[in-house]
């Protein structure tokens, strides 16, 4: 860590351990921040981003149709920043039961992103989102996966930070936290920012929100996954979002080495104007990107149902169709879940779609049969102008 560059810190202090590493205690969040004219101009711009995409959400009658594409793909993206290898096809195929070879660690990571998102947007309804819940999502990140040996759902007890190659040791870290004996003030403080009464817009108190959670870094392990999913979830608290439809982790990993500059641009200057318009930039990027993939995704709906009804496809291959939309690959017995149906009725379903072009089968199995709807998937995932 650039001892050096943090000494005359406006935004915190260096601590040195007893073992005589340096570490950086941040200081508390501002209650206020100037925003000079082009961060007005960028946060209205944001809120008009936001709230386009909001509505879209509200008009659906089934809002997962879009919430489970947005989500698999955030968990995805979230997940390849820390160096996982799973793809969104290998997601849902984990999620039909079928794993491949090659990746099921990495999958399941991905797939506890989902579980632990959809998790934290039930508990807001009888929980406030702050440390309690904090611990709970970890744990549900965690379960079962790479650093599920890290005391998962705990704050550390131990000192950590953020390597560096090649020894990623802590002599060669980019980054090290506060102490455990400076953590727990930090902590409490942040949960404090969330819930005092303040006339700082949502979307600005949510960018310094997840800057101190990535400069307390409180966990051993899953921290940079769990402070991208807070996001979403401060916003959905707060009804800036109605349902969970914003995720920034795309444009996070498309200008890495920026936000990594932006972070570190607070500690050394405390230069919240650059952080501020970087992270309201994505918030625009990611909601217009947001918008343009959810009209494609509806567009391929219409398009798929349209085939139907030319095949004259029967009501329980209509109702598999939207189910489509949060589980884009299943199996007959998947598809028997799904309808509560019989068997016989499930597999009728599936044939039907896969005559319409809408499912592929993918292993040429009598038994165990996988169907994709493939073209679903490349929707889901292809790279827009806003990802870049």
């Amino acid at each position: 860590m650039d001892v050096t560059a943090l000494a005359e810190s406006p935004t915190g202090r260096l601590v040195k351990a007893p073992q005589g590493y340096w570490a950086f205690a941040p200081a508390p969040l501002p209650r206020q921040v100037d925003l000079d004219n082009s961060l007005v101009y960028l946060l209205s711009e944001a809120d008009r981003a936001l709230g386009m995409l909001a509505g879209i959400g509200r008009t659906l009658p089934n809002p997962y149709l879009l919430i489970s594409p947005f989500l698999s793909r955030e968990a995805v993206v979230s997940s390849r920043i820390e160096g996982t290898q799973a793809s969104l096809s290998d997601l849902f195929l984990f999620q039909a039961g079928q794993e491949r070879s090659g990746a099921p660690a990495d999958v399941r990571e991905v797939a506890n992103y989902v579980s632990a998102t959809h998790y934290g947007v039930a508990r807001l309804a009888d929980l406030p989102l702050g440390l309690r819940l904090v611990r709970e999502l970890h744990a549900r990140l965690l379960e079962r996966v790479r650093g599920g040996d890290q005391a998962p759902g705990e704050f550390r007890s131990v000192q950590n930070w953020i390597g560096q190659p090649p020894t990623y040791a802590l002599e060669d870290a980019v980054y090290v936290p506060p102490p455990v004996s400076e953590m727990a003030d930090a902590l409490h403080d942040w949960e404090r920012f969330l819930h005092e009464t303040l006339t700082m817009p949502p979307l600005v108190r949510c960018a310094l929100m997840h800057y101190q959670f990535e400069a307390i870094h409180p966990f051993r392990d899953g921290n940079g996954r769990l402070g991208r999913l807070l996001i979403t979830l401060y916003l959905c608290a707060n009804k800036h979002l109605t349902q969970p439809l914003l995720y920034l982790s795309a444009f996070f990993e498309a200008h890495r080495q920026e936000y990594y500059d932006r972070l570190q641009a607070i500690r050394v200057s405390g230069d919240w104007a650059n952080w501020l318009a970087f992270f309201l930039s994505g918030v625009v990027s990611q909601a217009r990107d947001g918008a343009e993939r959810s009209r494609k995704i509806l567009d391929l709906r219409e398009e798929y149902r349209e085939r139907l009804l030319r095949a004259k496809g029967t009501a329980s291959a209509q109702r598999l169709l939207d189910a489509l939309f949060t589980r884009p690959a299943l199996t007959i017995r998947g598809a028997q879940h799904m309808l509560d149906a019989s068997y016989i009725t499930a597999s009728r379903a599936v044939a039907v779609l896969a005559e319409a072009g809408i499912l592929l089968e993918t292993t040429g199995a009598r038994r165990g049969r996988v169907f994709v709807a493939n073209e679903l998937i490349r929707v889901i995932d292809e790279t827009l102008p806003g990802d870049q």
